[in-house]
């Protein structure tokens, strides 16, 4: 398996790294020594395994960025983006929060 380096950004969590990499939190816990997976902080480096047989398919929300956007840039409906990453409310995203785009 091989490895990427990321940088945490406001409003990640390891679960949405994980699924934006294609790995579990499991992983990100055993290759970075992590004994609490709620305690990461901006900034922080994480040595991520990523199966390279694996397609990115998420989106890294930027500032300014909103749902219609995305949907548009990615050939998708809101709607669809709303369902995929369990959102009520599709003004309420924020930079940094990880979208799963298909």
């Amino acid at each position: 398996m091989e490895t990427v380096m990321y940088t945490v950004r406001k409003g990640n969590t390891l679960f949405g790294i994980a699924q934006f990499f294609g790995t579990t939190v499991g992983n990100i816990l055993r290759y970075n020594n992590i004994k609490d997976a709620n305690k990461i902080y901006v900034g922080q480096q994480l040595l991520i395994p990523v199966d390279d047989m694996t397609p990115i398919s998420s989106y890294v929300v930027r500032p300014g960025d909103d749902l219609w956007m995305i949907a548009r840039r990615y050939g998708t409906t809101v709607e669809n983006l709303l369902a995929l990453n369990n959102l009520e409310n599709p003004n309420t995203i924020y930079p940094g929060q990880i979208l799963n785009i298909a």
